[in-house]
């Protein structure tokens, strides 16, 4: 079934892809850069955006192809590696790694040619290395005034139309004009007169408003602009408009249809106006909008998004309330698990269902924040398995199962892994998983200094990987946002160099993990959030740390302890104490039975 599936896809995918060749030659154009990406420059994006999907089959939430006429690929990051290559046709579109080889690389070594791209579909930072390449064989980037697969795609899905509404200062805990206001006296700060925002965790964030225009993420998809003043243009479709927002947005904002931004951009170059906008963020179409306008364009990052990070203390109490909710939903799945995966009855989409039931019967999930991760066997051992009917898996008898899952509530959003031994674990599985949790344990109990960045800590998580020859090839930790993106920034974990340091209130995941090729996966996720500066007996300079939010047992069973030092298995049992005496109160009878004993001391 999974094969026909495939195959199916990779004929469409061959149909389409001739009809964009002919597309592209009335266009006079030797190729074409298909990213996935909409023109917010956001993670997920809607159906109507899916280009990269509905031309390649492939699936995932981050890549690129270049359709080129000797020869297409397809980069993917290092999550995706296998996945790429179940689903895309190689014969149309050579898989690469980033991580071996980026476009810039490839296409540095392709003929000479004329390469069309969407400018609202790339950043101005993303696109330089590959004009820079392109210009290096003698050819050229030409940005294309309509994107040439929407010419091609006759059933696209139409743009989203979701409802847009207040999020209420109880859960936000500052009011939608007081932030305008901080965000202005930082733009007079810096002699700015406006600022460009452009993505929509950020409006979302700026304003106390939340959306459902993008699977998993309650984002209002909208531009923005922010000036001085505190006063602010938004422009978004009015259909998402009701009373009741209108009357939150109150006086401060001016509401206007998307399609005048281009004039509205226009009015500040033509009044000389200093501009701010986010080259890593904002679309190229922007940027050469305010261009021909002759507007002073300061290239800066997006004034919201540091304060976005760093969550006050209303978020923090109402994250910490989500993260109770979420953990006694997965303390019950996790029950239901070790009940019955032993009887060969359950397998992947079952587990990820009954997953989802167990939250939504807490009362509050709004939504999961992004689709469940639920791989058992060989298929754990791809980083960002998606379970289909044609790849679903019973899950077998001694091996592990790794589930991926978040759900959204109002009052925070929220992210978890477990691995799990179902039977007997191996003394392979033991000594991977131990390890895993060793690198876990060592960022969630590290100190350091103000000004230390994400990437500086990048290397405690997989120092007893690396003492045996192994890694793995996905960042540590990644941002987490207040009710919005299950991916936020500034801040990170990872090899990839961040100057962003991390700062009282940032959330981020905790998420070594290791990967077998054909045989298994683990990964060990909490969130933590940063702590304020405390001082350390004998120590001469207070220190940051981190404190778990994510309240659910670790899989003892999977515990080899001679691996473990006294300063881990101290961790270890005081995080199991405190997630039953948190979750405890929460279960009954058999439930609260099992808690007891996943969470013994070792």
């Amino acid at each position: 079934m999974k094969e026909k599936q495939v195959a199916s896809n990779k004929a469409e995918s061959a149909k389409r892809l001739q009809v964009l060749w002919t597309e592209l030659e009335k266009r006079g154009l030797d190729g074409f850069l298909v990213p996935h990406a909409d023109e917010y420059q956001g993670e997920y994006v809607p159906p109507s955006a899916q280009r990269l999907e509905w031309l390649t089959g492939f699936t995932g939430s981050a890549g690129m192809a270049i359709v080129h006429r000797k020869g297409s690929a397809i980069f993917v990051d290092g999550r995706y590696t296998l996945a790429v290559r179940d689903q895309v046709d190689q014969n149309l579109f050579q898989p690469h790694s980033l991580k071996d080889c980026s476009p810039e690389k490839w296409l540095s070594h392709q003929p000479t040619t004329k390469l069309g791209y969407d400018p609202w579909l790339h950043t101005p930072n993303g696109l330089a290395s590959l004009q820079r390449a392109c210009e290096k064989i003698g050819g050229e980037l030409i940005p294309c005034d309509t994107n040439p697969i929407d010419t091609i795609w006759t059933d696209r899905p139409e743009q989203p139309l979701a409802a847009v509404v207040p999020y209420s200062i109880s859960y936000a805990g500052e009011s939608g004009q007081t932030k305008c206001e901080r965000i202005g006296a930082t733009l007079a700060e810096n002699r700015v007169d406006a600022a460009v925002l452009t993505a929509p965790d950020s409006i979302a964030w700026l304003l106390n408003i939340r959306g459902g225009d993008v699977p998993r993420t309650p984002l209002p998809l909208c531009f923005a602009i922010i000036y001085v003043n505190g006063q602010v243009d938004l422009f978004m479709d009015s259909r998402k408009q009701g009373p009741e927002l209108l009357e939150h947005l109150g006086d401060i904002v001016t509401c206007h249809a998307p399609q005048q931004l281009g004039a509205m951009l226009d009015k500040l170059g033509h009044a000389k106006k200093s501009v701010q906008v986010d080259a890593g963020r904002a679309a190229i179409w922007i940027f050469k909008r305010l261009e021909a306008a002759s507007a002073k364009i300061i290239k800066d990052t997006d004034p919201c998004v540091l304060p976005k990070a760093c969550k006050n203390t209303v978020e923090i109490a109402g994250i910490r309330t989500a993260h109770h909710k979420d953990g006694v939903a997965l303390t019950h799945f996790l029950h239901w698990l070790d009940k019955y995966a032993i009887t060969n009855s359950i397998d992947e989409i079952q587990a990820a269902e009954r997953l989802a039931q167990f939250r939504a019967e807490t009362g509050f999930l709004q939504d999961l924040s992004f689709d469940t991760i639920s791989a058992a066997g060989t298929n754990a051992a791809i980083v960002h398995y998606q379970v289909t009917p044609q790849t679903n898996k019973t899950l077998p008898q001694n091996s592990l199962y790794l589930v991926d899952s978040g759900g959204q509530y109002l009052n925070g959003t929220t992210d978890v892994t477990r691995t799990i031994a179902v039977g007997t674990p191996t003394s392979e599985h033991k000594d991977r998983f131990t390890r895993v949790l060793k690198g876990h344990i060592r960022i969630a109990t590290c100190r350091f200094p103000e000004k230390t960045s994400g990437s500086q800590l990048d290397v405690l998580a997989r120092h007893a990987l690396w003492q045996i020859g192994l890694d793995f090839d996905h960042g540590v930790g990644h941002g987490v946002g207040c009710f919005l993106s299950v991916h936020e920034g500034p801040q990170s974990i990872s090899k990839t160099p961040n100057k962003v340091v991390l700062k009282p209130g940032m959330i981020l995941s905790n998420e070594p993990g290791y990967y077998k090729t054909d045989a298994f996966g683990i990964r060990i996720e909490n969130l933590i959030i940063v702590t304020e500066p405390q001082a350390i007996d004998g120590g001469e300079q207070p220190m940051l740390g981190f404190d778990t939010l994510t309240l659910a047992p670790i899989d003892i069973n999977l515990i080899e302890p001679q691996l473990l030092n006294e300063e881990e298995i101290a961790w270890l049992n005081t995080y199991h104490k405190r997630v039953f005496e948190k979750i405890g109160p929460a279960l009954e009878n058999d439930a609260l039975i099992w808690l007891k004993q996943a969470t013994r001391a070792i």
